[in-house]
């Protein structure tokens, strides 16, 4: 709810920041982000103690790394996003 509040979205407004959502401001409308955060959150997030944001950054992206590299999704037919984007496993420099 905060996320639709007048106070929030008066503020993306005034420097021209489209904001994507329905009339209603429901979350449904970017239902894929919403479960990649909550991937995000419940693999990663939640299960370490941050020292700082320098650590939670070096996290997060090992976790993306992880998440498009060697992480098996479901719904891609048990592939990872990128062996169907890519049409193989490819291995990006740490």
């Amino acid at each position: 709810v905060q996320f639709t509040s007048e106070a929030f979205t008066s503020v993306l407004k005034e420097y021209g920041i489209r904001i994507s959502m329905d009339g209603k401001g429901c979350y449904h409308d970017n239902i894929f982000v919403e479960r990649l955060w909550r991937s995000v959150k419940h693999e990663c997030v939640y299960l370490t103690a941050f020292e700082d944001g320098r650590h939670l950054k070096q996290a997060l992206h090992r976790y993306f790394r992880h998440y498009n590299q060697t992480r098996y999704h479901q719904t891609l037919d048990y592939q990872t996003p990128d062996e169907v984007y890519y049409g193989q496993s490819i291995s990006l420099a740490a």
